[in-house]
């Protein structure tokens, strides 16, 4: 069977860590086995979702090259979620129900000082049709709730905790539609997976709940409506948490827009993910195939994964560290060409900082002040500075010869008067870049101060 795999973002706001995480995973999921992944928009709560958050969504899959195969918005497929709720109803599997948000409320807190689970009591199913009928003659608008078979237990594999079971007479009717005929998350959702042909529901662990539900929507709309589709396989993930070991609200709200501004590299973004909270070394690996490769749901933890900003920092340092010059050339500051690159690319955290390095080739540098004996090293230095195919190894060895000098007497000066800084990119491939009359002029430079 093809794997088809889904990210259903809410355009409620841009992605955050957490929703690209899922997002990565779904998508490796599908193409490891050469399926498709698809983006669903969903968008029926029509108060909440913005424009501007589904176009930032799209931009932010691109920039992390997470780009789906195909895509669905909610908001345009309202006439099937309609045909499936006929469906459901006629088979008996929703039911209107009548109470405010206030009276549910007084329940729950009536259960809960009983010591019971707060779960919906169904009072509204016992309603005969002239107790509806003189509740909507009152001005009453219904609610409907999916009608849950305490006789039909729930259970499943799931691809990440194994096996799972549900006694559904301790969870509570899920409430489908609100009283203004707008949709909950739940059945659009079971719906839009039949219909879509998707296979695989890999998602957070805080939607176990959901998914136990859900399985009974699933089978209740295959028998009513799709009887050709199949239930598809759900994979629960650990949730992201801070360095601090705890749920971190920042995690809520760090995403792509961050990133870019941190000068992170999408490629850092994704070989951090797509190995957090999973048994495999997190590496800075640049290569998706290989990351695609190694991905394996049998790897993946129970234990919550832990985002952590420095391991971030540390890997794009060392994926810039890779960066060939023909992908960074338009992002490098003018003039800065592929030797350039090679010789200040160690250097770097971010792309970013290249421009400051660079400046040690084109100027103008603050030299320290220098002892007197390092002034006359320097004036040596002016005079023994002679352009050959590798200036800094034949001004070494003249200096060596000439002063006595080794180590750090002999290496730090130079450094000092040629890039007014204590160290940076090599020498041998610094040296060239500057180029023999502005090296002289530094040289000089320093001597007279």
């Amino acid at each position: 069977m093809t794997i088809t795999s889904r990210f259903a973002p809410s355009p409620t706001g841009r992605l955050h860590v957490g929703n690209i995480r899922t997002a990565l995973h779904n998508r490796m999921l599908a193409k490891k086995a050469g399926g498709k992944f698809l983006l669903r928009i969903d968008d029926t709560d029509a108060e909440r979702s913005r424009e501007e958050y589904v176009d930032t969504i799209r931009a932010d899959l691109a920039w992390l090259g997470l780009e789906p195969d195909g895509e669905e918005r909610q908001s345009q497929r309202l006439a099937i979620y309609e045909a499936a709720f006929e469906a459901l109803k006629d088979a008996g599997r929703v039911y209107p129900a009548y109470e405010t948000a206030q009276e549910l409320e007084l329940k729950r807190k009536v259960q809960l000082g009983r010591g019971l689970p707060p779960i919906y009591d169904r009072t509204a199913l016992a309603m005969s049709d002239a107790e509806r009928s003189a509740k909507e003659a009152k001005g009453a608008v219904p609610h409907w709730r999916f009608k849950l078979d305490h006789d039909q237990p729930i259970a499943w594999d799931d691809g990440v905790r194994g096996a799972q079971k549900f006694d559904p007479a301790q969870l509570s009717d899920p409430v489908i539609r609100r009283a203004d005929g707008s949709w909950l998350y739940m059945l659009p959702s079971a719906v839009d997976d039949l219909d879509m042909g998707v296979t695989d529901v890999l998602r957070g662990e805080d939607h176990v709940s959901n998914t136990a539900v859900q399985i009974q929507m699933f089978t209740a709309l295959i028998a009513a409506q799709y009887p050709t589709q199949q239930m598809p396989r759900f994979a629960h993930e650990a949730l992201l948490i801070g360095r601090e070991g705890k749920l971190s609200k920042r995690l809520g709200s760090l995403g792509c827009d961050a990133f870019r501004e941190q000068g992170i590299e999408p490629q850092a973004v994704i070989a951090l993910l797509a190995r957090l909270g999973t048994s495999l070394p997190v590496e800075p690996i640049a290569d998706r195939q290989v990351l695609l490769e190694t991905f394996d749901l049998s790897t993946f933890g129970r234990a919550p994964a832990r985002f952590d900003d420095a391991e971030l920092e540390r890997i794009n340092a060392a994926l810039v560290h890779q960066l060939d010059f023909a992908e960074v050339a338009h992002r490098l500051p003018e003039g800065m060409d592929e030797a350039g690159w090679h010789a200040i690319r160690p250097n770097l955290s971010h792309v970013g900082e290249a421009s400051e390095w660079w400046r040690l080739v084109t100027g103008p540098i603050d030299s320290p002040e220098f002892s007197d004996e390092d002034r006359l090293y320097l004036g040596e230095a002016a005079k023994a500075l002679s352009w050959s195919e590798d200036p800094w190894q034949d001004l070494i060895a003249a200096l060596k010869e000439r002063t006595g000098r080794k180590g750090k007497q002999l290496f730090l000066p130079l450094r000092q008067a040629l890039t007014g800084m204590d160290h940076g990119p090599d020498m041998g491939e610094l040296l060239p870049l500057i180029g023999e009359e502005r090296a002289r002029e530094r040289l000089d430079a320093a001597a007279a101060l």
